[in-house]
């Protein structure tokens, strides 16, 4: 399984402008194959901070995904709204398990 996870900021004031394309790409991007998790979550104390949570069934799957059209209009809203800073992770999970 492939785990990605990190974090997107934007100005605060451009939360709202974003919303409609983060839903959408959110949307697109459950109903792709391998898909088993994608979440976007506004920071509770951080206003413009965007937490990205996903899950993947392999990396042929995450790559895919990289390159659908939802994904370049993403970029291109991301870009629009101006983004402040990125970090984002790829990793890869040997086995899983419930605490």
């Amino acid at each position: 399984m492939i785990l990605v996870a990190g974090t997107i900021r934007i100005a605060a004031d451009k939360q709202n402008a974003l919303q409609p394309a983060a839903l959408t790409m959110i949307e697109k991007t459950r109903a792709e194959e391998g898909c088993h998790v994608y979440s976007f979550g506004w920071d509770m104390v951080e206003p413009g901070l965007i937490r990205i949570y996903e899950e993947w069934q392999s990396q042929a799957h995450l790559a895919a995904h990289i390159a659908t059209g939802h994904m370049a209009d993403w970029r291109a809203a991301l870009a629009e709204v101006g983004v402040l800073d990125r970090n984002v992770k790829i990793f890869q999970a040997e086995q899983t398990g419930s605490v």
